[in-house]
């Protein structure tokens, strides 16, 4: 990611909930209203996952709740959403979930520089309950290690 991009909505759990492998940039197929909405803020992708559907991959279970200055051509808040993306990455991204039961997890929802909404997506596998506890052991060493260091050069 780069400062530039605008994000829309992120999703802080699933780096806490998977381990996450590989990253794919998407597009995404969204009606007028949804785009607008996204702009205002409020989406939601923490319980959302990217789902093969006739040889494509939707993005499922985002929530983009409905803009409210519109009057009556609304869009649905959790429909499945389309992702673009070239077939060689379709196909690496597909075959992985059928091999490695993998899950793709969208870890952000942005807006590119040149304004066009696009998801980051993570293959991930899923921790077990001992992984996380390490992972939380080993971010509180790191940070008591950087506080002793920084009262150690006081």
């Amino acid at each position: 990611m780069r400062a530039t991009d605008r994000y829309a909505a992120l999703n802080r759990r699933a780096r806490h909930d998977y381990l996450i492998e590989d990253t794919v940039e998407a597009g995404l197929v969204l009606h007028g209203t949804e785009v607008k909405s996204l702009r205002q803020g409020g989406a939601s992708i923490a319980e959302a996952y990217a789902d093969e559907q006739c040889g494509e991959l939707f993005l499922v279970n985002a929530n983009i709740p409905e803009y409210k200055a519109s009057a009556h051509f609304n869009h649905q808040p959790r429909r499945p959403r389309k992702l673009l993306l070239h077939r060689k990455q379709m196909n690496r991204l597909m075959g992985a979930v059928k091999r490695e039961g993998v899950t793709i997890v969208p870890l952000a929802l942005y807006f590119n520089e040149r304004g066009r909404a696009k998801v980051e997506l993570g293959l991930a596998h899923g921790k077990r309950k001992a992984d996380r506890r390490q992972a939380e052991r080993d971010r509180d060493w790191q940070r008591n290690k950087a506080r002793l260091l920084r009262a150690r050069d006081l």
